[in-house]
């Protein structure tokens, strides 16, 4: 993986545990068609968006905003 990809999956790990990399493998090919490790500084954007959705549906709204957020810092 990338050092983007990394960063991400280390943020994520902290609100979604070791089903982090799975996730955001799944919104990166679902909705940007694009690998993890293949991810750019300017699809950070759009995959917060998707992970505030997707993560949102399996955990408190805020805190799926919250990891979105950081992600989104790294963009």
């Amino acid at each position: 993986m990338s050092a983007l990809s990394d960063q991400i999956v280390d943020i994520s790990k902290v609100y979604l545990g070791p089903a982090a990399e799975s996730f955001l493998s799944r919104q990166c090919k679902s909705h940007l068609k694009v690998d993890l490790s293949a991810l750019t500084r300017t699809q950070v954007k759009d995959l917060c968006k998707w992970v505030e959705v997707g993560a949102g549906l399996i955990m408190d709204a805020g805190k799926a905003a919250d990891l979105a957020k950081r992600i989104g810092a790294l963009g």
